[in-house]
């Protein structure tokens, strides 16, 4: 989690909200992601989503489903799309995000099973180094 919240801080640096993410698998980050939705105007270029590109473009595709997916916030329901798509199966987040969380809002993409093609949904744990997490989202809010 320490390896996203520099991330984070890279993202605010760079005016973006303080958002960071890595993927895991067998103790070795395999996709690592930087929040640049604002920087970029592309609002896709969340943290979640560029680790995964990151992971797919390192050939990790088949091992997703393995990989634990570590990130300072909890991943929104466009993130949370591309999570259950990929079958990632372990989720450890920060703080969670009002409104449009993918776990802890009316839109809970990460443990609906509505879905068949998605089958169970991940494991999930939050608030690690929640904290260090609300600090960076309070420095964005001061200056945003």
């Amino acid at each position: 989690m320490n390896q996203c919240i520099l991330l984070a801080k890279k993202a605010l640096v760079n005016g973006n909200p303080p958002v960071g993410a890595i993927l895991v698998l067998n103790d070795t980050v395999i996709g690592e992601g930087i929040e640049a939705g604002k920087s970029s105007g592309d609002l896709t270029n969340h943290a979640e989503i560029l680790a995964i590109k990151d992971a797919l473009k390192r050939g990790y595709e088949k091992g997703l489903h393995l990989a634990k997916m570590y990130t300072t916030h909890e991943p929104c329901i466009m993130c949370s799309y591309l999570i259950r798509h990929h079958k990632i199966n372990h989720i450890i987040y920060g703080i969670t995000v009002d409104y449009i969380g993918g776990f802890t809002s009316e839109y809970n993409i990460l443990a609906t099973e509505k879905v068949p093609k998605w089958g169970n949904g991940p494991e999930i744990l939050g608030g690690i180094c929640k904290s260090a997490c609300e600090d960076l989202t309070k420095q964005f809010h001061n200056v945003h």
